[in-house]
């Protein structure tokens, strides 16, 4: 079922795909899929092509797609996308956590937070329970972090909002991709004013949080 198009069709009886119709639909068994096939047919989200064991998705399916993707968390969480190393751990510690817990919410660094899992799906997770994620591009010597970016963009694509940052002597050796949005740019010696600035947009673009006092 890995459509590409909007009228692609998909065999919902073919032995190939139904590894993967049970893994998108966490299904154990073939009957599970043929339940959620038919309830998605009788909600008329998906429609059958004739006789045929040969599917599509309705125009009534592709807007509610479409409707879930638009759908915003309102959940208390905002992830952090950032260079984990010592020359940054001042910037989180008395602005970045300060500043979005100020805000009135839950400030979550991957690196930070007890897990079991593949890192990789861990982030994935916490991005999509965020409510905004905000991403400092700040980088070193070696070249800029290709994780920020992935994370950026990943939240972007899901239309979950993004709170651009940067150091100030490292924002003119960006990405360009990225250099057209409104980065925060912060100095070290003045942590307290990244930190109320950082604050500030939060409430601004997002709003209060519901952990504020």
């Amino acid at each position: 079922m890995r459509l590409r198009h909007v009228a692609d069709r998909f065999e919902h009886y073919d032995e190939g795909e139904l590894p993967y119709q049970q893994a998108w639909s966490e299904s154990l068994r073939r009957e599970e899929v043929d339940y959620l096939v038919d309830y998605l047919t009788r909600k008329g989200w998906v429609d059958r092509y004739g006789k045929s064991s040969t599917y599509y998705v309705s125009v009534d399916g592709h807007a509610r797609l479409a409707a879930l993707e638009q759908t915003t968390t309102q959940s208390s969480k905002a992830f952090v996308a950032m260079w984990f190393d010592e020359s940054t751990t001042e910037a989180w510690g008395k602005a970045i956590r300060p500043g979005i817990e100020g805000a009135g919410y839950e400030a979550v660094r991957i690196d930070r937070k007890e897990h079991v899992n593949k890192i990789d799906d861990e982030i994935i997770a916490e991005l999509r329970r965020a409510r905004f994620v905000v991403a400092d591009f700040t980088h070193g010597d070696d070249g800029v972090r290709g994780g920020v970016y992935y994370e950026a963009g990943f939240a972007h694509g899901r239309d979950i909002p993004v709170v651009f940052c940067c150091r100030s002597d490292v924002i003119e050796k960006i990405h360009f991709d990225t250099r057209q949005y409104n980065h925060i740019t912060w100095d070290p010696q003045d942590l307290e004013g990244f930190r109320r600035r950082l604050e500030t947009r939060i409430v601004a673009a997002i709003g209060e949080g519901p952990c504020g006092t």
